[in-house]
């Protein structure tokens, strides 16, 4: 090895190339390739759902005496939950970068690692410190997880079914909520754990479901087009080959021809000062509406989510083996949302499906705590009412990820979905628990019903700035709404375009006309 290379950078040689890859990409029919994509890459949502579920509902149990820790249920959904955001935010950037230096897949194998190592030593949790400490590198590794996973999904799913893909993958972080509801139900039946054993092993439970994904993951491709960008074209051109030839197989018949060619000047990294620019100035507007779109769905599900249990248990006398019942059903209410709204966002357009998810689900959470503040609610019908309220909150917070993966440069695109995820979830993830907590342990309804109001108008204001800024991104290829900061074009100095809008190619991808694949 020579001197100063680095060991994690396979050899590349750069140049520059006209290549086709992306448009070959976007052309492609919905195939057992893609399943095996999704099905690698998406579960990492069922991990944290299950995650974030488990704390939730085992936080009661946690605080009782006899369970081996010296922790109250206000530590577990305050403390430790901001922690876990804390490492998810810090993970998210830390990872972020790496993952686009070093590729996609080489990041969402190293990130799941660390998930696994960071819940296995959950699960032998001897002090408070020492679990608070695990929640962090859990959420370091989860949080990494995000930038890693929805960049490589961005990049290889094509146009047509991006929207619907990406929501319905990001939504199923609720799938994994259902999971570890029911699962919790289980582990806190004393007459089947003791009260010490039962909560460790939730967490053992969720090693074994990661090492299954693991296994898995490793049949997932690097993304092809940070292969060609990173001057590493052979293998781009053979990945995307080797699809073509198994889903013609699949099949049958020939793929129509590619809608045009991109020329790219390569290069082993982009500088960080360079992605900044890129991102906080010349893609300003785009910037803006990531945040809000963060900020918004950030603070009401990881403000709300945490102390539901809490919530349940505190006003309605539920007791803490029963909450796993209530969330199972506000979950599965959240993952049929993104599931049945997904396609729209591909049809009808994302401007007017991301602001109408927002702003109604804003309008139908004060709703709740008008009802809520009044009295007029029971623990079923709060529940009830919550199932609404996210069927449409969780088809937006999903286009959040779905926004900022999509509408910056690809050199940028991880690192722009690290930023924003963990500007937005500390806005929101870190404040938001801590308050909330505060709020819900107090025991005055009025104080619950104005956390609820403070999600809702965050979420409704996020959803008119999408009105004003959310972009067209519907059935159109990545370079279209965002060249490449590699791309050779007219008009093009310093890595930026002319205008925000983004053209994709030199006048021929796409045809030129501003629009992508299968538009």
């Amino acid at each position: 090895m020579a001197s100063g290379e680095d060991p994690l950078e396979s050899p590349a040689e750069t140049g520059t190339v006209t290549t086709a890859v992306p448009a070959r990409l976007d052309r492609l029919p919905w195939s057992r390739w893609h399943w095996t994509i999704v099905i690698g890459l998406g579960t990492v949502w069922i991990l944290d759902g299950l995650e974030v579920t488990l704390v939730g509902n085992i936080a009661g149990r946690l605080s009782e005496e006899g369970s081996g820790l010296p922790i109250t249920s206000g530590q577990v959904t305050g403390i430790a939950a901001a922690l876990y955001v804390a490492g998810a935010c810090s993970g998210a950037l830390f990872f972020g970068w790496l993952t686009d230096r070093y590729g996609r897949k080489k990041l969402f194998i190293i990130t799941l690692a660390v998930y696994l190592a960071a819940t296995a030593l959950t699960a032998l949790s001897f002090s408070t410190w020492w679990f608070f400490l695990c929640r962090f590198f859990t959420g370091f590794g989860i949080g990494g997880e995000y930038a890693a996973i929805n960049s490589a999904i961005d990049e290889l799913i094509p146009s047509k079914y991006r929207g619907r893909v990406d929501l319905i993958i990001n939504g199923s972080f609720w799938l994994g909520a259902v999971g570890g509801s029911l699962l919790a139900i289980v582990m806190l039946d004393t007459d089947l754990f003791a009260i010490d054993l039962g909560w460790r092993l939730t967490f053992a439970f969720g090693v074994v479901f990661g090492l299954v994904i693991l296994l898995v993951r490793r049949h997932v491709p690097e993304s092809p087009r940070w292969l060609f960008i990173h001057g590493r074209g052979d293998e781009a051109e053979k990945l995307v080959r080797t699809a073509e030839e198994r889903i013609v197989a699949e099949k049958g018949g020939e793929l129509p021809p590619p809608a045009g060619e991109i020329t790219i000047h390569q290069r082993k990294s982009i500088g960080f000062g360079l992605i900044a620019r890129t991102v906080f100035s010349h893609y300003r507007r785009r910037a803006v509406l990531g945040l809000s779109l963060f900020i918004g769905q950030a603070f009401l599900y990881n403000a709300i989510t945490f102390g539901f249990g809490a919530i349940l248990t505190t006003f309605f006398d539920v007791g803490t083996g029963s909450t796993g019942y209530f969330f199972a059903v506000i979950a599965l209410g959240n993952f049929f949302g993104p599931l049945l709204l997904g396609k729209l966002f591909d049809t009808v357009g994302r401007r007017i499906m991301i602001s109408s998810t927002y702003i109604l689900s804003g309008v139908l959470l004060f709703v709740t705590a008008w009802l809520f503040d009044g009295g007029h609610l029971t623990a079923r019908t709060l529940t009830a009412c919550w199932c609404v309220v996210l069927f449409f909150a969780s088809a937006g917070a999903s286009s959040a990820y779905l926004t900022v993966s999509e509408v910056f440069p690809m050199e940028t695109r991880a690192m722009a979905i690290a930023f924003f995820y963990a500007i937005g979830t500390a806005a929101g993830g870190i404040s938001g628990p801590l308050i909330f907590a505060r709020l819900t342990e107090s025991g005055v309804v009025g104080d619950t019903a104005l956390a609820f109001c403070i999600g809702a108008s965050l979420m409704t204001l996020a959803g008119l700035v999408a009105v004003a800024l959310a972009v067209p991104a519907e059935r159109r290829s990545l370079e279209d709404i965002a060249a490449p900061l590699s791309q050779r074009m007219p008009g093009r100095r310093d890595g930026r375009e002319s205008g925000e809008g983004g053209r994709g190619g030199d006048g021929r991808f796409g045809g030129g006309t501003g629009q992508g694949p299968g538009t």
